[in-house]
């Protein structure tokens, strides 16, 4: 067995090997040393003719699901070998294969996977003149591919990557050991790297691998003809698909193309800035804007809601189409209530269709389709009604009626969840079945008879027919009835109180009951597979009505966020304006309990095309530039905004440069950061990008800080020409509007009374003559004499650019270490000193103090 191990072994030397034998999965030699480790579990030996035992461990393998769950989070591969021969039958060792490689990328398990983000595997392919990036989540089939090129398509791949966060990343080694993005600092920690094989790099084995896992004559279907280096992407990751998972992936039945200029694009820093789906305080969704809108009843829901919010709309007809669907189920109370019933439901289709697909649904899976079919079922005969595009495609979805009913015919409500111990099939969907059934049942009754009769026939009160792996059917009997055994009881095991014995009727009818139901188990499972191979023949409907209902989750979610937080509906166009009135950050303004939030005006673009925002810290500055960016971000994402009306002129990119942070990882200071965020936006944004700098130039020096500020304004208004709102306490910066018409002056409100400051978080016209830093300061708790000094020294200042001298304290501190100069007078004997003498120290001490 130790050889056929290492057999298996040697071919998947990047695994962890799972072997099976009988209950267990066991690993052996440097596999059970990791798994011992990593899983706190008993390192044991096994004999294996050697000198020394097999370092050996092993699991349960009903419960192998968990212990895989915690390897594959830290980054380890799980090679599953498999007995697929019956031991009973089998002559010598077992066969064993391995079915299935678990690996980062390819997760199918729902204790593993989150049921509200994908988990992604991509590949990337670098060459000369092209980058390409496909991305799948094996669990729904979602796959698509882009390409880019030109200077920037390193760039490129990095931010999707960053996007996307996959969980295992696929490369062409020789390519990508360069480049940036491959660096740990630009993935997620966990994110596990592995080689594609070099034997598919060709661009007709690429193509080929694709056209029959889609079992098409060409890939012109979907947007591939002009894209080589799309297509070797994609096809790395479907060979890598078919080496792990050992099965015919047929909920892999598209690809979709895609660039990045189709949706609203946001860098890496802007997503974060922004707290789109996580805050940047504790990485939870909670305080995020996806924490907001997530009103959806589904995890088909979920995942869609924050694809719509990562990849922002900029086609105007798709923008209103969405924007119909919302307003529709918004104006509609009931709709919404008769949705969320449903909708709760409903679980994940995407994901059973997956596990259909990948030949590792069971029972209950089936049943959970089955359940969400009768749900959309119900779907009131209003929804036929509707008026919007969007839902009345949804409405005349495909409901799948014969597949609910090959499932309601076929699988037992109380279905086992093991595929091999029965209670699978209905009764009357097979014949054989039932019978095998009604003759397994039957014996139950039998053993029940046979039980009383003995009983009867003993004189034995205590005696109880009973069943173990090891003996097959016994009868127990307490000791203290040993005197009343017949002859042909014979004794099998003898426990503490009781033994154990067999007898030729009970051996006899023991072969009849357990060989029906090893044929029942058997049948059963052959006929399940059936059953679920034909469902795998729908999975392309079944997945089109998942999208379905999943688009209309998210509808429901943002109508639901619109009715309860009074948004309204923004106007589209294709101008260069944003015009908000009365607009709400709509994060901030849900986390304030005991204060209103203090709605603002926004008005950007035309001949108005640059916003200088000054004013104290604590004022609203930052969040008032963020709330125009979020809901620029929510309008063109289909989702009504918070703010009385809003006009929005279609913006193609939003950047955000908003505070800094040492990235010590790549050596790189504060104000280094700071100078890369604002490159990056200063060479990609475009007359059509909307600009958000909160500060630039603070990492340095005060002039140097100003210079570069004032350069990168002016470089924004006489060559990019982009909407753009800059918050500084650079005052000098104000004078800008006297050189550029372009330029407004904007400033936070504040009320100042000779005892207290009170920011009105009101943003209004004009500039702020005052920043109040050391009135915040106060409110952060500084030391009082720190506040008093910081007083002084800035009456001074503004009076004179020198900075004065600290007062002279009547108690000079008790630690302070006396000057040379003192100690020497101290000690000097005044009436022993010469003229000459007394010159030559002023001469010295003068020197000292200069």
């Amino acid at each position: 067995m130790i050889e056929q191990y290492l057999q298996v072994k040697e071919q998947h030397q990047d695994c962890i090997l799972f072997f099976r034998l009988g209950d267990f999965y066991e690993m052996f030699f440097e596999d059970a040393r990791l798994a011992s480790r990593e899983l706190d579990i008993v390192l044991t030996g096994r004999d294996a003719g050697q000198e020394e035992k097999v370092p050996m461990c092993g699991i349960p393998y009903h419960s192998a699901n968990n212990y895989i769950a915690r390897l594959i989070s830290r980054g380890y591969r799980i090679a599953v070998c498999e007995q697929v021969e019956d031991p009973k039958v089998a002559k010598g060792i077992v066969k064993r294969e391995v079915t299935r490689i678990i690996t980062p990328g390819t997760v199918m398990d729902d204790n593993i996977l989150s049921e509200s983000r994908n988990n992604y595997l991509a590949a990337v392919i670098v060459e000369n003149d092209a980058n390409a990036l496909a991305y799948i989540d094996v669990s729904t089939g979602d796959f698509w591919v882009s390409q880019f090129s030109g200077e920037d398509k390193d760039l490129e791949v990095q931010n999707e990557l960053l996007r996307l966060s996959p969980a295992e990343v696929l490369i062409n080694n020789e390519s990508c050991l360069e480049l940036d993005w491959q660096k740990p600092a630009f993935l997620s920690g966990s994110t596990a790297l592995s080689n594609i094989a070099t034997d598919i790099l060709g661009y007709e084995t690429a193509r080929n691998i694709l056209l029959r896992q889609f079992q098409v004559q060409t890939l012109d279907g979907f947007g591939l003809k002009e894209y080589k280096t799309a297509v070797k992407a994609a096809a790395a990751v479907v060979d890598f698909l078919q080496h792990t998972q050992k099965n015919s992936l047929k909920q892999v039945v598209s690809i979709r193309f895609y660039r990045p200029g189709q949706y609203l694009e946001l860098d890496y820093y802007t997503r974060r800035n922004l707290e789109l789906t996580s805050s940047m305080r504790d990485n939870k969704r909670e305080g995020s804007l996806l924490g907001v809108l997530d009103f959806c009843c589904t995890s088909m829901g979920k995942r869609l809601l924050r694809k719509w919010i990562e990849q922002p709309l900029k086609n105007p007809a798709e923008i209103e189409a969405r924007l119909d669907g919302v307003e529709e189920l918004k104006n509609k109370v009931g709709w919404r209530e008769e949705l969320k019933e449903l909708l709760d439901r409903v679980y994940d289709l995407e994901r059973i269709a997956g596990k259909i697909g990948s030949e590792m649904a069971n029972a209950r899976d089936l049943l959970a389709l089955k359940n969400s079919l009768v749900a959309l079922n119900e779907l009131s005969p209003d929804f036929l009604q509707a008026q919007s595009h969007l839902l009345q495609e949804i409405a005349a979805m495909d409901k799948l009626q014969d597949i609910y009913e090959i499932i309601d015919k076929s699988i037992h409500e109380e279905a086992a969840l093991s595929l091999k111990e029965g209670d699978i099939i209905k009764k009357g969907y097979h014949p054989e079945i039932d019978e095998l059934r009604d003759l397994s049942q039957k014996g139950s009754a039998w053993l029940m008879e046979f039980e009383a009769r003995e009983k009867e026939r003993t004189g034995i009160k205590y005696l109880k027919v009973g069943f173990n792996k090891v003996f097959g059917y016994y009868l127990e009997v307490s000791k203290s009835n040993l005197d009343r055994i017949p002859a042909d009881y014979v004794r099998k095991q003898t426990l503490v109180n009781t033994e154990r014995f067999i007898c030729e009727e009970l051996k006899n009818y023991e072969d009849k009951i357990l060989g029906a139901r090893e044929r029942l188990y058997a049948l059963e499972y052959e006929v399940f597979l059936q059953i679920r191979k034909s469902l795998s023949a729908h999975i392309k409907r079944i997945l089109k009505t998942a999208q379905q209902v999943a688009v209309l989750d998210v509808l429901f979610s943002l109508a639901q966020a619109a009715y309860l937080n009074n948004y309204v509906r923004p106007e589209i166009n294709s101008s260069q304006e944003i015009e908000i009135t009365s607009g709400r950050h709509p994060v901030v303004e849900k986390t304030l309990e005991e204060t209103r939030f203090v709605p603002n005006d926004t008005h950007i673009g035309g001949d108005k095309i640059f916003a200088i925002i000054t004013g104290p810290n604590m004022g609203g500055k930052s969040t008032y530039m963020r709330q125009v960016a979020l809901l620029v971000l929510m309008a063109q994402m289909g989702s009504f905004v918070p703010a009385a009306s809003a006009r929005i002129g279609i913006v193609d990119k939003i950047f955000t440069r908003v505070g800094a942070s040492d990235d010590l990882a790549a050596g790189q200071s504060t104000f280094m950061v700071e100078m890369v965020e604002v490159s990056n936006i200063l060479h990609n944004a475009s007359k059509n990008s909307l600009i958000i700098l909160d500060e630039i130039g603070r990492g340095t020096s005060t002039y140097d800080g100003m210079s570069i500020a004032r350069a990168v304004s002016e470089y924004i208004l006489e060559g990019i020409k982009a909407r753009t709102m800059f918050a500084t306490h650079y005052h000098e910066l104000t004078d800008l509007s006297d050189k550029y018409s372009q330029v407004v002056n904007l400033s936070v409100s504040v009320y100042e009374s000779e005892e207290t400051v009170v920011f009105l978080k009101k943003v209004l016209p004009g500039k702020a003559d005052k920043s109040y830093g050391i009135q915040v300061a106060k409110l952060a708790g500084l030391p009082q004499p720190v506040i008093e000094r910081a007083r002084e020294i800035l009456l001074s200042l503004e009076k004179s650019p020198v900075m004065p001298a600290a007062p002279v304290l009547s108690q000079p501190s008790l630690f302070a270490p006396q000057h040379p100069i003192l100690s020497e007078l101290e000690e000097m004997d005044l009436n022993g000193i010469t003229p000459l003498e007394a010159i030559n120290l002023l001469f010295k001490w003068k020197h000292i103090l200069s």
